[in-house]
């Protein structure tokens, strides 16, 4: 932000994030309290640069658009890479490659754990977006699952355990491309560089497969397995009835609180419902193959990949790893064309799609993905208001240390708070947008708590957001699994806090260490001494 000056604005830098944090926890709506924080932060800077009147008020205001052109131009390329991928993710949609998966996954799957893992591996492949995973796998597993007597609650876990996990850890994905954008220059080589920091997606997306494979369940999900099982053999009381049964009498109070939190909630409900309603309105192709799926994603790595190679020199001489990161953006950006490209080839002579209908769905396509970008743009403000005009993480980083403050434990501290921002408002997105500009100015990109906190943030994000009743992905996972709200929330709570409480001793573990591998090290033995425990502890009952 060459335009503005870094002001020293001591304990006023402070009041943007910190009062677009407290709107955000009050409203649960993200968008004006990100507004209403870069408008404080502007004023804060008009008024420290030239006192306070009138004048230096309307004068702040109109720093306001100048803000976002400035982010919107030098983030330009973010955004077309995401308008690409929303457009690439609706014609594969569209196509019909993802019911060809569910008819070949039919055929071939023998039992419940097959059936679990196929449900998991679906989620794993459709990275590109959490939205188009949750509604897509959700749609097209369910027939299958059903067949094997798999209740509708897991189903909705491993939905929900895959789409955001596995999209925050890929960089050829939504989310990668926006947390490289709040993380400002060279974001996406810092988000890249982030992932073996962000222990919960990686030790969730590893705890949903060994618990496939071992075919167990515990707490809730155990009931609601068995209550389904149940109904399955009286179909008379239906699958909502046995998932209402399936949750423990003690939880009532547990139900009563998400009962209160929802009804204040119902625009979300309301936005998932419209959601899942136009995914049955696509007008599907049922003549699609697997390949239809698969082709277009592999084409979109394979060719970001060498679009990052070329346009960072690499065949014209610069070594492998300083090209990758000279300009990754461009790089994404190529391999989305070239997959749109190799879709419309593969699609149109099919008659899978027809001109008419690809143009259209390329076009809902990226129509899908202009609130991420206002939430991005709005974010990237906030971000830049507080880095490089107010100076906030600077100020933070000299009163934890005058306060004698033991930087180790920072990650912890920020595991837990993002946790409990993202439960309280249901978004990863607006968690990580609003706690980013704050982090990571505490440390300079050299430090080694840097990655490790950023990945934190990550990480305690996306696990608030699993656990929070007003989640938008947690509502579109139980919608695509045709599942019980209420009881998707109480049977997943037990499963994703689980991880989180091995990811807290990891990051203190890594805090100390600095080193993120005895971390994962020790919470993925942590996890598979669970799971046999489970296996060992059922194995009578066979």
């Amino acid at each position: 932000m060459e335009e503005f000056i870094l002001l020293d604005t001591g304990a006023w830098s402070l009041v943007p994030p910190l009062l677009a944090l407290a709107l955000a926890l009050i409203t649960k709506e993200v968008y004006s309290s990100l507004l209403i924080g870069i408008v404080s932060g502007l004023l804060i800077y008009q008024f420290s640069l030239a006192g306070v009147g009138l004048e230096q008020t309307i004068d702040g205001l109109c720093l306001l658009p100048n803000i976002f052109i400035e982010q919107i131009s030098s983030n330009a390329g973010l955004i077309l890479f995401l308008a690409l991928l929303g457009a690439l993710t609706m014609l594969i949609t569209k196509a019909g490659g993802s019911i060809a998966y569910a008819k070949w996954a039919v055929k071939r799957i023998k039992n419940p754990r097959v059936a679990s893992i196929a449900t998991a591996l679906l989620g794993v492949i459709i990275f590109v977006d959490d939205y188009f995973n949750c509604l897509t796998v959700g749609s097209v597993m369910r027939p299958v699952t059903d067949r094997f007597k798999i209740c509708r609650e897991k189903l909705a876990w491993i939905i929900d355990s895959t789409a955001a996990p596995i999209c925050i850890i890929v960089p050829v994905s939504s989310w990668a491309v926006a947390v490289g954008g709040y993380l400002g220059e060279d974001g996406f080589n810092t988000f890249v560089a982030s992932i073996p920091y962000n222990f919960y997606a990686l030790l969730t997306i590893v705890f949903v497969f060994a618990l496939c494979a071992c075919g167990r369940d515990f707490g809730p999900m155990k009931r609601a397995q068995q209550a389904f099982e149940t109904r399955f053999k009286q179909p008379r009381k239906g699958i909502k009835h046995a998932a209402e049964e399936s949750l423990a009498p003690s939880s009532s109070a547990v139900r009563e609180d998400i009962d209160e939190t929802l009804e204040d909630n119902v625009r979300l409900q309301d936005m998932a419902g419209e959601a899942l309603d136009a995914y049955d309105q696509l007008h599907i192709a049922r003549n699609g193959r697997v390949y239809d799926l698969v082709v277009p994603i592999l084409v979109l790595i394979i060719f970001s990949i060498l679009g990052m190679m070329y346009a960072g020199g690499f065949f014209q001489g610069i070594d492998f790893a300083t090209a990758m990161g000279e300009n990754p953006i461009m790089g994404l950006c190529i391999g989305s064309m070239v997959a749109l490209v190799v879709a419309a080839l593969l699609y149109l002579p099919r008659k899978l799609l027809n001109l008419s209908s690809f143009i259209t769905g390329a076009s809902e396509g990226v129509r899908s993905m202009v609130e991420a970008i206002m939430i991005l743009v709005l974010a990237w403000s906030l971000g830049g208001c507080c880095r490089y005009m107010l100076g906030t993480g600077t100020f933070i980083a000299g009163l934890l240390d005058s306060a004698g403050f033991a930087l180790q434990f920072l990650p912890v501290v920020i595991f837990i708070a993002s946790a409990f921002i993202g439960f309280a408002m249901g978004t990863s997105w607006g968690t990580i947008a609003l706690v980013i500009p704050i982090v990571i100015g505490v440390f300079t990109p050299e430090s080694p708590l840097y990655l490790l906190t950023i990945g934190a943030t990550l990480a305690g994000a996306v696990y608030g957001d699993h656990i929070s009743p007003i989640s938008d992905t947690t509502i579109l996972s139980s919608a695509g699994a045709s599942c019980n709200h209420l009881a998707h929330v109480t049977t997943q709570l037990p499963y994703a806090s689980l991880v989180a409480g091995i990811c807290l001793v990891g990051y203190l573990v890594a805090g100390l260490s600095l080193s993120p591998w005895l971390s994962l090290a020790g919470g993925l033995v942590l996890i598979l001494l669970f799971i046999g425990g489970l296996v060992v502890k059922n194995r009578p009952s066979e």
